[in-house]
């Protein structure tokens, strides 16, 4: 079968990335106004939403465009020669495009402002750690079971180590910069402070690149 063209490709990331925001912005506003104040509550529905929507956008977008929908996993398929230098560029920008398309449709949905500046801090060195162990993690489940070729285990690896995720590092796992940069477009349970961002994109980068790597060494055929 032919493979997609990058056109089609790129829309893929696009609507992916797009449903992506409109489910981690969606849902922080929805568990905000029902959990009472309760942040354990908000951060658990918070997983459930994302773990679920992180499936069925792999599985359905996948086959397509590989389903990245996150400018560090992009970075990492460039580096190791599976996409073509200036793909992974057009799959960063339409991704960071989507992303802010889908912060506008949560907003709207809940009858928001389009936009509004986060004022939710996220800083300091453990979270900064937590952000990069986030994204490190990340990619490794990405090259060592992407590479299987089994869709559905890849969703199923990728959704289960970030639901895990959002719960075990300090950061609560964005690992993604195109997530980062739309979170900080909303008020809400789930978003970052504008100035709290360059540093976390920084470290996912940082993370991509080491988890490239480690894990594609680790995967290797090749005897030493």
């Amino acid at each position: 079968m032919q493979s997609p063209t990058l056109s089609r490709r790129l829309v893929a990331e696009f609507l992916g990335t797009t449903l992506l925001l409109v489910a981690v912005v969606g849902l922080g506003i929805m568990a905000e106004r029902l959990a009472g104040g309760n942040v354990a509550v908000a951060l658990l529905a918070n997983t459930v939403a994302i773990g679920s929507a992180l499936v069925f956008l792999i599985i359905m977008l996948g086959p397509i465009s590989g389903a990245h929908m996150n400018p560090a996993v992009s970075l990492s398929a460039t580096l190791l020669g599976d996409l073509p230098k200036l793909d992974g560029a057009a799959y960063a920008l339409v991704q960071v495009v989507g992303g802010l398309t889908g912060v506008v449709l949560a907003n709207l949905m809940f009858d928001l402002p389009p936009f509004a500046s986060s004022t939710k801090a996220r800083t300091g060195i453990g979270i900064w750690i937590g952000e990069l162990i986030a994204t490190f993690g990340l990619i490794g489940v990405v090259i060592t079971v992407g590479r299987r070729g089994n869709v559905g285990q890849t969703a199923a690896a990728v959704a289960a180590y970030i639901s895990a995720g959002i719960w075990f590092t300090s950061s609560t796992s964005f690992a993604n910069p195109a997530v980062t940069i739309a979170r900080t477009m909303t008020d809400s349970f789930t978003g970052i402070r504008s100035a709290d961002a360059p540093i976390f994109i920084i470290l996912q980068l940082v993370g991509a690149v080491a988890g490239t790597t480690v894990f594609e060494w680790l995967s290797s055929e090749k005897k030493s």
